[in-house]
């Protein structure tokens, strides 16, 4: 009995020194002395469980059992076994078999509760925490196992409670930080989160997983810098964990550094190549970078790791769309319905997709359906907003709708403008700002040139702020005629109307409004005394806090007014002031003289042609029979679409031809084939009719009751050609067949039309300029007459402030 007693102290100090050779082979020869030793019997269980030879060691514990079958011990540790080869069923049962033998053991309380809760028993798992907590009140790692099956059971409320009972019985315990704290962070508690997740990176500064939760936390609250240099750090701690790489790629991302993020992405991958989360946001980087066919391939992955990715179904959709993939961007977008059919942001996409391919009604029913799933969902309600306007004939449901957009999405901002301290001299120099995410390639570059270029900058500071995803050439042009140029990309709504409000802006001028990329609620938190609608299109905006809106006396005749909830003020000659940025390509001559017959076209957008516009048309193609008709839209589908539309016009298949949307030059090449352009209805040509007018084709234009309904008439009258713009359906058809049938008359108007259009006030950037101009020393002198009345009334002297 002594050698046995000697050999087992032996073999035990060898066990616990991590000599498992050693301690077996002196456990085996104590068993070969004592065979019915169940002591030694459940040594070597737990040596093989150590060794992770689960079966062998449960062989162990059984042989020992059945000598000594009330030890609660051997139960336990048979059900550690269990639970360490994820046999989570029975290592409960061996755990009550413990239980059953010694019922206050706390270590037993707390296996079997953590049995529990691996095994998705919550409601079990807590009421076990809780009989352990009642014997041991301040059990650190039960509590925060609690605070965790309340987490998991979304009881917010309970978890917290529980995590703070941790914190208060031991206030350094970095597991009871990082838990409350990441708790608060999901539910938008960031300050108080932040202030946990750094008390648990001061308790453990080297912690990895510490170093990401801060990060993360300081990334949601906008704290990019530092969220990027915590990340880097718990990267270089430990470059095998792909969170630390994932979420410091965010962070280089919200930074805009993306090629770096680009980098850190890919390395997330190589450690985990099923991170899903990683791809799709790789891809949304290449996307912004313009790399679209890698943007494509990463968006692909996303969905192919996990089936039914909304996120990445949605991007890939998005980018499908750019790419003029249509019946790819709708399979996305209907798969993803299928997987969440509430999610506002599937709906807004699909709207989007259908509505560039000439099915406006149904992008219409289904911007409506985003905001019924979210009413918050700004930038759906946007677009519902801007796509009414294709399809409305008269004002008043504009205004409807965008006054529904100011009551839902303005309404909670009314009440927190903060008062402007601007120095209220009416013949100071002004700082005028203006905000656009389309200071790029992009056709408001046409419009917005010919006034930035013109200003006159010893009485007005220009200030452009810009929110370009890829500056580019245009970019840089626009900039040089800046005094300031921000670049505020990265600056959500809140932080730019900061921005603006330190910049003392005195004029804040909105050049998108409800389309693309707009920041309808910057303008709705009022960060400059004066704000004014101008450019994006010629409508309401709803917006309350937009004091003002440009336009012409063409646009809005007189007794228009109570159509806009700004106060409307027409220039004196045009809305639009024009330069197409190109001497190239030339006007060629009249197509018709070499093809033998008229050819009608119109590139607009697909979204404005609508069966009123289809309607007039086919008037125009039935009385020249040997017309031909060239359009602009997407391969696929959406043609087939409008080849069927005009099918029931009379217009046929075989008098229509199609083509791309194309780079600026090409595009406008694409008039060397048209003789006459036929406008849209109840949506006229904007930007297209002047591209036509450069390229010496007229365009023949019906009048219709909105603003945007009369911007053919505008620009015909400034370019002294009103007979071309229609006041009936029926003048319409005429004006166009008139034009078709005096061919040499059709050819003098092409030969001259460029330098008529140059000739004309659209295209005058000078004279543009000073009308608006004074326009903004205009609205500033009225903003300072109120000040002071306002200091007049309060008994007290406005004091100017520089």
């Amino acid at each position: 009995m002594m050698e046995t007693t000697q050999i087992l102290e032996r073999a035990t100090a060898h066990h616990l020194a991590g000599e498992f050779g050693h301690a077996r082979a002196l456990y085996e020869a104590a068993l070969a002395i004592a065979p019915d030793d169940a002591n030694v019997m459940f040594r070597l269980g737990v040596l093989d469980m150590q060794g992770g030879a689960y079966d062998a060691a449960l062989a162990w514990l059984d042989r020992a059992l059945t000598r000594a079958p009330d030890n609660a011990r051997y139960h336990f540790v048979r059900g550690q076994v269990f639970a360490a080869a994820q046999r989570f069923a029975e290592a409960i049962d061996a755990y009550l078999q413990a239980l059953s033998f010694d019922a206050n053991s706390t270590d037993i309380l707390f296996a079997l509760a953590a049995a529990l809760q691996s095994a998705g028993e919550d409601a079990a798992a807590i009421e076990t925490y809780g009989s352990l907590l009642a014997l041991e009140p301040n059990h650190i790692d039960a509590l925060n196992n609690l605070g965790n099956c309340y987490r998991q059971q979304g009881d917010a409320k309970a978890a917290e409670a529980a995590y703070r009972r941790a914190i208060a019985a031991q206030p350094g315990d970095a597991n009871a930080l990082t838990n409350l704290g990441t708790l608060l962070e999901a539910a938008g508690r960031l300050d108080e989160a932040v202030t946990l997740l750094e008390a648990a990176v001061r308790v453990a500064p080297d912690s990895p997983c510490g170093l990401v939760n801060l990060g993360v936390a300081l990334h949601q609250r906008g704290e990019f810098e530092s969220s990027a240099m915590l990340l880097a750090r718990a990267f270089a701690l430990d470059p095998a964990f792909p969170e630390a790489a994932y979420n410091l790629a965010n962070a280089l991302h919200a930074l805009g550094r993306r090629r770096e993020a680009v980098v850190a992405y890919r390395r997330a991958i190589e450690q985990a190549p099923a991170h899903a989360d990683a791809y799709n946001n790789l891809g949304i980087v290449y996307q912004e970078s313009g790399e679209r066919e890698e943007a494509a391939q990463a968006f692909d992955a996303a969905i192919r790791l996990r089936p039914g990715f909304v996120a990445a179904l949605n991007n890939a959709a998005t980018l499908m769309r750019t790419l003029g993939r249509f019946a790819e961007a709708e399979s996305h977008l209907h798969e993803a319905l299928a997987v969440d059919p509430h999610y506002a942001v599937t709906h807004n996409n699909l709207g989007n997709v259908l509505k560039d391919q000439g099915r406006l009604d149904d992008g219409i029913d289904c911007y409506r359906r985003a905001l019924a799933c979210d009413p918050s969902n700004v930038v759906a309600h946007s677009n519902l907003a801007y796509a009414l306007t294709f399809q409305a004939e008269q004002s008043q449901p504009l205004l409807n709708e965008c006054r529904r957009w100011s009551a839902q999405h303005e309404a909670p901002y009314r009440d927190t403008h903060e008062p402007h301290s601007n120095d209220a001299t009416p013949s100071r120099r002004l700082r005028i700002g203006y905000v656009s995410p389309d200071f790029r390639e992009h056709c408001q570059s046409l419009f917005t040139l010919p006034l930035l270029s013109h200003h006159d900058h010893a009485q007005f500071e220009v200030f452009c702020y810009a929110s370009v995803t890829r500056p580019d050439d245009q970019t840089q042009r626009v900039a040089r005629h800046a005094d300031v140029w921000r670049d505020v990309r990265d600056l959500d709504d809140e932080r730019l109307a900061q921005v603006i409000r330190d910049d003392r802006i005195d004029i804040l001028v909105d050049l998108t409004m409800h389309m693309a990329d707009g920041r309808p609620l910057l303008f709705a938190r009022k960060p400059a005394p004066v704000q004014i609608a101008w450019l994006a299109y010629p409508g309401t905006t709803g917006i309350e806090a937009i004091d003002y809106r440009l336009t012409d006396p063409w646009l809005d005749p007189a007794g228009t007014d109570a159509q806009y909830s700004e106060q409307s003020i027409r220039l004196p000659d045009s809305f639009w002031c024009y330069d197409p940025l190109t001497d190239t390509p030339e006007v060629n001559a009249l197509p018709a003289l070499s093809k033998g017959y008229p050819t009608f076209g119109c590139l607009n957008n697909p979204c404005k042609l609508s069966d009123a516009t289809f309607r007039l048309w086919g008037g125009v193609m039935r009385e020249v029979t040997e017309a031909r008709l060239l359009l602009m839209a997407p391969d696929g589908a959406a043609r087939a679409s409008l080849l069927d539309r005009l099918g029931r016009h009379g217009i046929s298949a075989e008098r229509v031809a199609f083509t791309p949307f194309r780079p600026r030059a090409d595009y406008l090449r694409t008039y060397h084939q048209i003789d006459v352009g036929l406008d849209t209805f109840p949506y006229n040509g904007h930007t297209t009719s002047l591209d036509s007018y450069w390229m010496g084709v007229p365009v023949v234009t019906r009048v219709g009751g909105t603003s945007v309904g009369r911007a053919g008439l505008s620009q015909l009258e400034n370019l002294g050609l009103r007979e071309l713009a229609a006041d009936s359906d029926a003048r319409f058809v005429e004006a166009a067949v008139q034009l078709v049938r005096d061919l040499p008359r059709l050819r003098e108007m092409r030969e001259n039309l460029r330098a008529r259009l140059a000739a004309s006030p659209l295209m005058d950037g000078a004279r543009f300029a000073h009308h608006v101009e004074a326009v903004y020393r205009g609205v500033w002198l009225a903003w300072c007459e109120q000040v002071h009345r306002r200091a007049s009334v309060g008994g007290e002297r406005a004091t100017a402030v520089h």
